[in-house]
């Protein structure tokens, strides 16, 4: 007797929201995050420091006058997905050594150490999204 098993698609859960490009954004963003993932029953170690990261680089360059950055999370089974939407597609994002003495500048790579991966997509014009997902 040939038995057919459905498999039914991993539950998708997913939240977005637009914040101002401001620090009090970027820091709001964070804080929603873990909120979310917490109603959710989820736990993404790192989730909430990938999101300061992406969502203070959007308030400082991703900056548009009177223009939102839009934050979403996806989780589809086991994986945490991340994007942060702004508008400046014109300036896209690159992981780099900062110096010893510098103040910033090592956000990204903080990003690409705690992520599965992460990239950034272009469009539709004027935006850009840098995502970065984690595998639980």
């Amino acid at each position: 007797m040939n038995q057919e098993r459905s498999h039914s698609p991993a539950p998708v859960r997913q939240f977005t929201v637009l914040l101002s490009t401001t620090r009090r954004g970027a820091r709001l963003a964070r804080r929603l995050t873990t909120a979310q993932l917490g109603r959710w029953g989820c736990r993404f170690t790192h989730a909430e420091h990938i999101v300061a990261e992406l969502a203070n680089n959007a308030a400082l360059h991703g900056r548009t006058p009177g223009r939102n950055f839009r934050l979403t999370l996806t989780v589809t089974g086991a994986t945490l997905r991340v994007e942060v939407t702004d508008t400046r597609g014109d300036l896209l994002p690159t992981a780099r050594h900062a110096r010893p003495d510098a103040e910033s500048g090592r956000g990204l790579l903080l990003v690409e150490a705690l992520a599965s991966r992460w990239g950034t997509e272009v469009g539709p014009a004027p935006c850009k999204t840098v995502w970065a997902e984690i595998d639980g």
